[in-house]
C-alpha cells in the first residue's frame, strides 16, 4: 500500500461546508479535488477543480466521479450504498460503504454500539405509533425521539416528557417528528455537558486521536464549541480511548466524529457517529497542530498522520442565515467589522447563497489564554454582529 501524494486527485461526496474546507485543505497540500452534489451552487465550488451535479442515490453520477480520482471521501452520510459501491470499482473509497450503512441508520448504529460493548444510553427501536408510545413509557416517559435515517440539526427529532405527564398528544407528536417511520427512542440522561472526540485512522493502520471539544447545542444546533474540553484528565482519557476503539472496530479508513455525553454522575455515553469533519473540531484550524481538514487529506491519501496537540485554546461560534434575517423578513448585512474588533477573531464563511433561518452560513473562531476565555471571545464578537 502506497500514498497518494500532492498531485493526486481527491473526490469527495458532498459539497458543502465540509467539502469546501477539505477541499481548501487539500488545494494548499498541492491536491486536484473533483466534488458531486445535487446543488450546482455549492459552497465547495468556487474552490474545486470540476463539480458533477448529482444525487446522492445517482450511481452514474458516483462512478463519473470517481474514474477522474485518485480516492473518494465524503462529507455527508446521505450517500447511497450502490453509489458508494459504484464509485468502489473504480478507486478506493474511505470511508468504505459498509462502514457508512452502520452510521447512516440510527438503529443499526446503536445496535451496532451495543453489540460491540460501547457505553450507551438505554433506547428503543421503534416503527409504529404502538412502539413509539410503548417504548416512550418504558423508558420513564421522558425521551428524546429521532428518525432512524437523515435529520440533523434538530431535524427529523422531538422529545417528550419534559414539561410534565406525556400525553397522547406529545405522543402522536413524537411519532410525526420522526416522519412516521422507523427511529429510536431514547432515554432522557442528567447532563453534566456534551463533548466530542475526534479521531483519524488511515489505511496502514496509524491512528491519531484529538484533543476532546467541549459542545454548547441551542435549539438542538451546536452553537459554540471550544477545544480543548475543560474536563478531568482521567474522563478526557476515557473519551479518546471509547474513540479510538471504535475507529479501531470498524477499520476505519479517514475521519470518525464521537459524539458523547457527559452525565452528571461522570458516566461517558456515546450519543452519535459522524464518519467525516465534524462542526464541532472547526476549531481545529487555530487551536491544533493539525486540522481536522487536513487530517482528512493525511488519512484519506494514507499519509502519515498529523500532530493533534492543543497549540492554544480556541473556539468557534456557528452563525446561522437568522443573523441576515430581520424581524419584519427584510434582508440586513451583519456587522463583521464589529465582530473582528474583537481581539483573536476570525471569520469564515461558506459562500452560501441564501441564508435561511437555522441554515449554517459561517463560523466565527477566536483563540484565548484558555478555553473560557476563547469562548468569552468568540461569543462576544458573535453578539456584535
Amino acid at each position: 500500500m502506497s500514498a497518494l501524494l500532492p498531485g493526486a486527485t481527491i473526490g469527495i461526496f458532498g459539497g458543502g461546508q465540509l467539502g469546501r474546507m477539505i477541499a481548501m485543505a487539500a488545494r494548499g497540500m498541492g491536491y486536484r479535488i473533483l466534488v458531486l452534489d445535487p446543488d450546482p451552487g455549492c459552497p465547495a465550488r468556487f474552490v474545486v477543480d470540476g463539480c458533477i451535479e448529482a444525487s446522492w442515490d445517482d450511481s452514474r453520477g458516483a462512478a463519473n466521479l470517481a474514474r477522474g480520482c485518485d480516492v473518494v471521501t465524503l462529507e455527508i452520510e446521505q450517500i447511497a450504498y450502490a453509489s458508494m459501491e459504484a464509485a468502489a470499482a473504480y478507486c478506493p473509497v474511505r470511508p468504505g460503504g459498509a462502514m457508512l450503512a452502520i452510521i447512516q441508520n440510527r438503529i443499526e448504529q446503536k445496535d451496532w454500539l451495543r453489540k460491540h460493548g460501547f457505553p450507551i444510553g438505554d433506547y428503543r427501536a421503534v416503527r409504529s405509533l404502538d412502539e413509539t408510545r410503548d417504548a416512550i413509557h418504558a423508558l420513564g416517559g421522558k425521551a428524546f425521539c429521532k428518525s432512524a435515517q437523515g435529520g440533523y440539526d434538530g431535524r427529523g427529532q422531538g422529545k417528550v416528557g419534559f414539561s410534565g405527564p406525556v400525553s397522547e398528544d406529545q405522543v402522536r407528536g413524537a411519532w410525526q417528528a420522526l416522519g412516521e417511520g422507523p427511529g429510536v427512542v431514547e432515554k432522557a440522561v442528567e447532563l453534566e455537558r456534551e463533548i466530542s472526540v475526534m479521531v483519524a485512522r488511515s489505511p496502514r493502520g496509524e491512528v491519531k486521536v484529538y484533543p476532546a471539544a467541549w459542545n454548547h447545542h441551542e435549539n438542538q444546533i451546536l452553537d459554540w464549541s471550544v477545544i480543548p474540553a475543560p474536563i478531568s484528565p482521567g474522563l478526557e482519557a476515557r473519551a479518546r480511548q471509547i474513540a479510538g476503539e471504535i475507529a479501531d472496530t470498524f477499520a476505519l479508513e479517514g475521519l470518525l466524529a464521537v459524539e458523547l455525553f457527559v452525565t452528571t454522575g461522570g458516566e461517558l455515553l456515546v450519543n452519535e457517529l459522524a464518519p467525516r469533519p465534524h462542526n464541532s473540531y472547526h476549531e481545529s484550524e487555530r487551536a491544533c497542530v493539525t486540522s481536522q481538514f487536513e487530517q482528512a487529506v493525511r488519512a484519506v491519501c494514507d499519509l502519515p498522520l498529523g500532530d493533534v496537540d492543543v497549540v492554544q485554546p480556541a473556539a468557534i461560534a456557528n452563525l446561522l442565515g437568522d443573523l441576515w434575517i430581520n424581524p419584519d423578513k427584510t434582508p440586513r448585512q451583519p456587522h463583521f467589522d464589529a465582530a473582528l474588533a474583537v481581539p483573536g477573531v476570525r471569520l469564515h464563511l461558506y459562500e452560501k447563497l441564501k441564508p435561511r433561518k437555522g441554515r449554517k452560513m459561517g463560523h466565527l473562531s477566536a483563540v484565548g489564554a484558555t478555553s473560557e476565555e476563547a469562548v468569552e471571545r468568540v461569543l462576544a464578537a458573535k453578539a456584535a454582529l
